[in-house]
């Protein structure tokens, strides 16, 4: 039977409370979210939302339209859909911003 060292019980402990601190934090985005996606909601009914791109959204304007993050969106199509950063780009300009659904089409913008 192995004993872990003083130095691997600090280490085995701070992982711990990574997981522990991230999943607190994840579950207040997730909240976060929740509630602006609510607040949008209330302030227009027929705005419309982003599949899958909830990270990215990042509130509202004054007629209730959803504003979206594009670097946001930009790294999920590259990290969850393994896209490179041309073709993230292309498949954003084509398919998610040239996408007018009317009125109360999104709003996307730079974070500089």
């Amino acid at each position: 039977m192995s004993h872990m060292s003083e130095k691997d019980i600090e280490k085995e402990n701070m992982s711990q409370d990574s997981d522990k601190i991230y999943e607190e934090l994840s579950a207040r985005r997730k909240k976060r979210l929740e509630e602006l996606k609510e607040a949008i909601a209330s302030a227009n009914e027929e705005t419309m939302l982003v599949d899958g791109h909830d990270d990215a959204l990042a509130g509202y304007d004054t007629q209730g339209r959803a504003i979206y993050f594009i670097d946001a969106i930009l790294g999920t199509l590259m990290q969850r859909d393994g896209m490179t950063h041309e073709e993230a780009i292309e498949f954003f300009d084509f398919n998610i911003a040239g996408a007018y659904v009317g009125e109360y089409t999104p709003i996307y913008m730079y974070e500089e």
